[in-house]
């Protein structure tokens, strides 16, 4: 099962997304409409916000008067936070019930408008944001919903704004244009990244690029990177260091659109256990076994580590598991680190990836012809690290 987040500011238009999303066949829990439910005329939820806010919130037919709870508390954070505390856990527990429904190879797609907002972003396998122009939100809820624009734009700013949305996206969708040009983005996204993502981590695939490409650097790859420890954080569900490594760690080095990942670990054996699963339930497969499944010689960069890829077919990630403390998860610490203080070397590593990247593009040769560098520039980290007083 993949688990897709997807939100996005009111009059977005994320509901065209999930009908288009539905249409395809993707299961979709619409948080709006459960959250209609769970306070529902004889409800305890309802019950809750009565006591809390008085009788002032209920229409003459004895239920909740949207409008006036609107009034109340948009605009009033202490107020908006009462009522999410009464409403939140029970549209999460609904929706929960729901997708545990969902049969085993469904995309479910969970419509929750303060996604962001309440931090649920690392609970799914992707993040897709709807994002609309503020003027032309304004305009279609003045045109389909009567709203005038006072109401909006409060409503507006008690949610998160684009650049937050967006650094919790894997995925953003421009709804600028016209309805077909949205319905046809949702097209693509579904063909060429949910389905193939769903039955990746349901047969417990990882993506691997087979030949090397450099990219310049790409200044997103670290807010990249933080989105995917946050995943990973939230599937061990432990206090395990995780940092950001390798090439697209470093600032102004171009590297392959791969970002690397380390994970410490207490101890293989805890790597080789139930981690292991729960890192692949989150997207995140062990790759099959090869060379870095056995320890290897001292002195080499790589030995005493898993390895695990990343099923999303959009963005290949390595993630290694170290023990902590290691000599192999300290020399990836101090590398990146020396890397990133010594411009010289620096330009000298990238000297030595264009043209291994030009002679032997295929991913496991291009790994292989490095070590030697490394090596060498291992012995120079050292000094480095014992000029400096450098600590992991």
């Amino acid at each position: 099962m993949l688990k897709v987040g997807l939100t996005g500011g009111i009059g977005s238009g994320k509901s065209a997304v999930a009908n288009r999303l539905a249409g395809l066949g993707a299961v979709i829990i619409d948080s709006d409409r459960i959250a209609r439910e769970v306070v529902a005329p004889g409800t305890d939820g309802l019950a809750e916000i009565v006591a809390a806010f008085s009788e002032r919130v209920l229409d003459p037919q004895g239920g909740l008067d949207r409008a006036a709870l609107g009034a109340l508390v948009f605009g009033d954070e202490a107020a908006r936070r009462r009522l999410e505390a009464i409403t939140h856990p029970r549209v999460r527990a609904r929706s929960a019930e729901l997708a545990v429904a969902a049969p085993p190879d469904a995309v479910v797609v969970n419509d929750v408008p303060l996604l962001v907002e309440v931090g649920l972003a690392p609970t799914y396998h992707l993040v897709v944001v709807v994002q609309t122009a503020v003027s032309t939100r304004l305009e279609r809820l003045a045109r389909a919903r009567g709203m005038d624009r006072a109401e909006v734009e409060r409503r507006i700013a008690a949610q998160a704004d684009d650049a937050r949305r967006q650094a919790a996206a894997d995925v953003v969708l421009s709804n600028d244009g016209s309805l077909d040009d949205l319905d046809a983005a949702v097209d693509a996204l579904w063909r060429d990244r949910l389905v193939p993502y769903e039955r990746n981590v349901r047969e417990r695939r990882a993506v691997r690029p087979e030949r090397v490409a450099l990219r310049e650097p790409d200044p997103t790859w670290p807010q990249q990177y933080a989105r995917l420890a946050a995943r990973i954080r939230h599937a061990v569900g432990a206090d395990l260091r995780v940092d950001h490594i390798g090439s697209t760690a470093v600032p102004g080095l171009a590297a392959k659109d791969v970002i690397d990942i380390q994970l410490a670990v207490p101890s293989l054996a805890e790597a080789d256990g139930p981690l292991a699963e729960r890192l692949a339930d989150a997207g995140f497969p062990r790759l099959p076994g090869d060379w870095w499944d056995n320890p290897r010689p001292p002195g080499s960069a790589h030995w005493e580590k898993r390895l695990h890829g990343s099923a999303d077919p959009g963005r290949p990630v390595h993630l290694h598991l170290r023990v902590a403390g290691s000599p192999g998860w300290r020399y990836a610490l101090m590398m990146r680190d020396h890397l990133r203080a010594d411009p010289a070397q620096r330009a000298a590593y990238l000297g030595v990836k264009r043209e291994l990247a030009a002679t032997a593009p295929d991913s496991a040769t291009y790994g292989t012809l490095k070590d030697p560098w490394f090596d060498e520039e291992h012995l120079r980290a050292e000094e480095w690290a014992a000029q400096t007083g450098w600590r992991p």
